[in-house]
């Protein structure tokens, strides 16, 4: 089938309206029409080559909300007119022992939903930047968020799960400290997951402007970074630090807050690395550094139900699809509070 859609031909040309084609569902695929699809930041390193081997053309999301509009013959788990999601992840080998574990996500040959291997055509995957997508049965996510929420559901597919895997994985709940660096699209999202799994939780940010937006989110304490009397006073107290910046910065200064066997877990994917950190910030107080990448898809749906129960979804701003490209270079400025959402209807226009 052919539907409308919104991509790039190149790294160095605009997004615009494109026409693409979907496969017909197979025994086990979902066809979904795609009421909203957030924007990632990871959207705008793909789509203009920031990262290296972008397909093209190039139709980004990976934020994907909607209703079921077919199955397959062998899909049981969904039905016509179910409100369901699509993250990042659309096929995987499905028997390696990463996936046998429910975590895709690390499975070598993870399968994105855009700019990822697939026989259809044109030979990679397109994204949710489209008023229709068809998908393996095993890669679509049940939503029980009220459908007046639907639009700020769509970032729990990607910043969401990003924030909650690693807090889930760290035990992160009552009696602990917890420290989220940047209040952006990540950060926002790691506030309000870790002040509901009960810890308390510390926000920081390079931006003094910013302090009465993270307490509203629900930080309990707000540090301006760039403030040194306001970093020394939480020397050696966090068990956890969720760092979600994506620009390289100094990992020395929040190092020094944790305490012995803390850990800080980097999300934030920065076009170039960080500065090397001191081994012996390391090495004296028995801390870890650490990596985490989205979540598999039983944790994705873990997440979503957990947010469902606590009322927890994205603030956002909804756009339409033509505004896409301003979209991106308010991104760049940081000028959204905290993630766009695309409304898809608007694919039609």
């Amino acid at each position: 089938m052919t539907v409308k859609a919104y991509g790039a031909h190149a790294g160095n040309l605009p997004l615009e309206s494109l026409e693409i084609t979907r496969r017909a569902p197979g025994a086990h695929d979902v066809q979904i029409a795609i009421d909203y699809c957030g924007v990632c930041h990871s959207d705008i390193h793909q789509v203009r080559s920031e990262w290296d081997g972008t397909l093209y053309p190039c139709v980004p999301g990976h934020e994907i909300v909607g209703r079921v509009v077919a199955v397959g013959n062998h899909v049981s788990g969904h039905r016509v007119g179910d409100l369901v999601g699509v993250g990042c992840i659309v096929d995987s080998c499905k028997h390696c022992a990463d996936c046998d574990e429910g975590l895709e996500n690390y499975c070598d040959h993870m399968v994105g939903t855009y700019n990822g291997p697939t026989p259809d055509a044109p030979g990679h995957t397109l994204g949710g930047y489209s008023q229709q997508i068809v998908v393996h049965e095993r890669y679509v996510l049940r939503i029980r968020h009220p459908q007046e929420q639907l639009a700020a559901v769509a970032p729990l597919l990607c910043a969401g799960i990003t924030t909650y895997s690693p807090l889930r994985h760290w035990k992160v709940g009552p009696g602990h400290k917890v420290g989220v660096v940047g209040i952006g699209g990540l950060g926002h999202m790691g506030i309000k997951l870790a002040h509901a799994m009960g810890a308390h939780v510390v926000a920081f940010t390079t931006s003094e402007g910013k302090r009465d937006a993270a307490l509203a989110l629900g930080a309990d304490e707000v540090v301006v970074s760039r403030n040194a009397d306001e970093m020394a006073a939480h020397a050696k107290s966090f068990d956890f630090i969720l760092n979600t910046v994506a620009v390289p910065h100094d990992l020395d200064a929040f190092f020094n807050l944790l305490k012995r066997d803390g850990t800080m877990t980097l999300v934030g994917a920065p076009a170039t690395p960080h500065p090397s950190p001191q081994v012996f910030n390391l090495i004296t107080k028995r801390r870890t550094l650490a990596g985490s990448m989205i979540g598999g898809i039983p944790e994705t749906q873990e997440m979503l139900d957990f947010c469902a129960e606590h009322g927890i979804v994205a603030d956002i701003e909804v756009i339409r699809a033509d505004q896409i490209n301003d979209a991106y270079e308010r991104m760049l400025k940081g000028d959204v509070k905290y993630r766009f959402v695309i409304d898809n209807a608007s694919l039609a226009a």
